[in-house]
């Protein structure tokens, strides 16, 4: 197939940009490179060993991506553009609303103009909101759309809904609903990898720069929790078994909304994380313990259950895989792309 990747430069896109070319499939890439970088691409390409196309548009503004998708064919659609930092979206919700709205309200009408009809969406668990007291593993029966602390989770869940409407009209439309939780690592060659701009958002890169020496330390947010050492515990995920679960997730379309968690199934808490990275590295992880976030939970894990069923897909790597392949990356390119 030949598949169209929005916003396929970043994190997530250029590790599934990788996968799908390793399968065999065409890629088209589309990215505004407004927090990504072209280095990732021609790194794809040279593990790879195949080429791909890449147009550099910004999906929000309809008149351009009109333009840039004119002339383009394509089988189907992996949806990752959009702005992704949660603070950064209680600080400008108006940008991520229109961003983040915008592009997939603007994809779905190229995509039925097209009658393209095979849609695959990067969400998030993030859209799962505050779950009901004493549910730490989700699936996918529990109720989203409600309790959510911030915009950007907001975002992914109107997203969510404005897909399902338009199916609703469209009955023609195959798509796919992936909930991420953490994702984590990096490709194991470590030529390409989580590369943030600013001050990682994220646990996994954040420590790396600690470990590297980019940062003196890394703040742990409470420790006071109800979980095995007080520290807040997340599922995470290789980045390399989600890709893995977006070309599962392609092979399984069929007309209608599907939703699925991608997740690991297991919790490992902030300091198991900071262990297991010193552990790969062989640096010590300096941290601090200060007051807990607002609205951060104690435990979120997930239910990967429907995904391992309907999708014949697992999670293989561990996190002291993520741990070893995130180092690999770091300490090969200690100030990201920009060192290239």
């Amino acid at each position: 197939m030949r598949i169209l990747l929005t916003g396929g430069a970043g994190y997530i896109g250029s590790h599934v940009a990788l996968v799908l070319l390793e399968a065999g499939h065409d890629v088209l890439l589309l990215d505004d490179f407004s927090n990504s970088s072209r280095e990732s691409i021609s790194r794809v390409k040279d593990l790879a060993s195949r080429t791909l196309d890449v147009i550099e548009c910004d999906l929000a503004d309809r008149a351009a991506a009109d333009a840039a998708l004119k002339k383009e064919r394509f089988d189907a659609v992996i949806h990752f553009a959009g702005l992704k930092a949660v603070g950064e979206s209680v600080a400008k919700p108006s940008a991520y609303y229109r961003t983040n709205l915008n592009s997939t309200l603007n994809l779905l009408d190229i995509m039925r103009e097209k009658d393209a009809r095979k849609l695959v969406f990067s969400s998030s668990a993030t859209v799962y909101g505050t779950p009901a007291e004493g549910v730490e593993r989700l699936d996918e029966s529990q109720p989203s759309g409600t309790g959510i602390t911030n915009p950007y989770g907001w975002t992914k869940a109107f997203n969510e809904q404005i897909i399902r409407d338009v199916q609703v009209a469209w009955p023609e439309l195959e798509a796919v609903l992936l909930r991420y939780f953490n994702p984590v690592g990096a490709h194991p060659s470590g030529r390409i990898g989580e590369d943030p701009s600013g001050i990682p958002n994220n646990l996994m890169p954040f420590v790396a720069q600690v470990a590297v020496g980019r940062r003196d330390h890394l703040n742990v947010f409470g420790d006071q929790y109800p979980t095995h050492d007080g520290t807040g515990v997340r599922d995470y995920i290789h980045v390399m078994d989600l890709a893995e679960g977006h070309v599962a997730a392609l092979e399984r379309l069929t007309a209608g909304v599907e939703t699925y968690n991608l997740g690991s199934g297991e919790g490992q808490s902030v300091l198991d994380v900071v262990k297991a990275f010193s552990e790969a590295s062989g640096r010590e992880i300096p941290y601090q313990v200060v007051a807990p976030r607002p609205g951060d939970l104690a435990t979120t894990i997930a239910d990967p259950t429907k995904a391992n069923r309907e999708l014949q897909w697992h999670t293989t790597r561990s996190l002291a895989d993520a741990c070893r392949d995130t180092w690999n990356w770091q300490s090969q390119n200690p100030n990201g792309f920009a060192g290239a």
